[in-house]
């Protein structure tokens, strides 16, 4: 339990701290409404819709292939869509086949993709 919850911090406070270093936003609960682009918006709001219907697995298959294009609005995509997967609960996660594990791999592959890895191992080094 305490080291679930100190992985959710961690990655939490590493989608903030990309988001003020890249593009000047401080928030302390990230949301679709950061996204100013209608179509980023409307993505966003798709792959949270099938977080929500259980989908996870798929939105996230949705969202690698999005990030692959590498451009700035997609990474946002992604750290909200890590953001929002993260403030969901354990339970949430186990009964859709996930877990937390799995939302730090994904937010690792989306700092490699970007050229953010050293950023990635400073907030998850150890876990």
């Amino acid at each position: 339990m305490f080291e679930q919850d100190y992985v959710m911090r961690l990655i939490k406070e590493m989608v903030r701290a990309i988001l003020k270093l890249l593009f000047n936003i401080d928030t302390e609960s990230p949301t679709v409404e950061l996204l100013e682009n209608k179509e980023e918006k409307e993505t966003l709001e798709n792959l949270l819709d099938m977080v929500d219907a259980g989908k996870i697995n798929e939105a996230e298959n949705r969202l690698y292939d999005l990030i692959s294009d590498t451009d700035m609005g997609s990474l946002e995509i992604a750290l909200l869509f890590y953001s929002y997967l993260n403030d969901k609960t354990d339970e949430f996660l186990e009964v859709n086949d996930f877990c937390r594990a799995e939302i730090k791999l994904g937010m690792e592959n989306v700092a490699d993709v970007f050229g953010l890895s050293s950023i990635a191992k400073m907030f998850l080094k150890d876990y």
